[in-house]
């Protein structure tokens, strides 16, 4: 039964929800994997616009972009493949690892007479070879503005549009020579629709009719964020195998993708032509192999007898 929390409830209140995946998530996992996963560190992918989340009524300290960045970047690096295509080492929070690492060798010290820390208990960490840098570099507000409306006899609608694009980059380096080995970038748009109804009219003497009604819909900033990242690390991934950084571990299972990426970053392709080749790909059913009907056995030749 209810209690009395919750009858107070709103009817439109939902439960938590698991998000469904995202189109370039699902572009994420369906990449072919390397010979063996790349180990990789990420310190951190910050919010480098600087911009404040715009308010209508007075100045507010939120920021325009989720600022965790970081957090999206290392879903994304092991949506790859399905974790197949990188080991992801802990770095943006470092200080807490160390800390707690350390309160192990000192328990052990205590407790077990330990002078030296045994190896098995407590490993040494595993380094990356790889290093991704970069962030949010630029975030647009109102780059497509528009709207429609017409009013007649008191009687009016209208609508309007708003779109926003935020763009982010990212970057490998070799930690062994501190090269730049591949950068990348990716933008995505953020839409906004409103719809509006009004009325404006006497319905008898002395008796005015006002009435209004609007729904708006705004694409999520974080959601708009997460398809940039991941976004990014597809074409970092491909952009890799170009400059021979990285493989797949077979050559004609992720030709085709590789094939679609060129041609997308080289104008052959719309991201919209793209999107709709891979929402394609995942209705087909799944293939099926079909035994052919046996062949009826060929009879043997006659005998022949011998006339001697």
């Amino acid at each position: 039964m209810l209690n009395t929390a919750d009858r107070s409830l709103p009817s439109t209140a939902q439960q938590a929800i698991i998000p469904a995946k995202t189109t370039t998530q699902r572009m994420l996992n369906d990449i072919a994997p390397p010979p063996r996963p790349i180990a990789i560190a990420v310190y951190g992918f910050t919010d480098q616009t600087g911009q404040f989340k715009p308010s209508e009524v007075g100045q507010t300290l939120s920021r325009a972009v989720s600022q965790g960045g970081g957090s999206i970047l290392v879903k994304a690096l092991h949506d790859a493949g399905n974790r197949r295509w990188f080991t992801v080492v802990e770095r943006e929070q470092l200080k807490n690892l160390l800390s707690e690492r350390q309160i192990i060798r000192e328990m052990r010290e205590r407790y077990l007479g330990e002078s030296a820390i045994n190896a098995d208990a407590l490993p040494s960490l595993l380094f990356a070879g790889v290093l991704l840098e970069g962030g949010v570099i630029g975030y647009d507000s109102n780059t497509v503005t528009g709207g429609a409306g017409a009013a007649f006899l008191g009687l009016g609608a209208r609508t309007e549009y708003r779109q926003d694009t935020v763009t982010v980059y990212l970057r490998a380096v070799s930690v062994r020579t501190g090269e730049v080995l591949a950068s990348v970038s990716s933008s995505k748009t953020i839409a906004s629709r409103a719809i509006s109804a009004s009325t404006f009219k006497f319905v008898a003497f002395k008796e005015l009719l006002e009435a209004e009604l609007g729904i708006t819909s705004n694409e999520p900033d974080q959601l708009a964020l997460q398809q940039a990242i991941e976004k990014a690390v597809f074409g970092l991934i491909m952009e890799g195998i170009d400059l021979k950084l990285w493989a797949f571990a077979s050559p004609d299972a992720g030709a085709e993708q590789l094939d679609r990426y060129h041609r997308e970053r080289d104008g052959g392709y719309s991201p919209q032509q793209v999107q709709a080749a891979i929402d394609g790909a995942a209705r087909l059913p799944p293939l099926q192999v079909h035994r052919k009907a046996s062949l009826d056995p060929i009879p043997p030749p006659p005998a022949v007898r011998s006339t001697l």
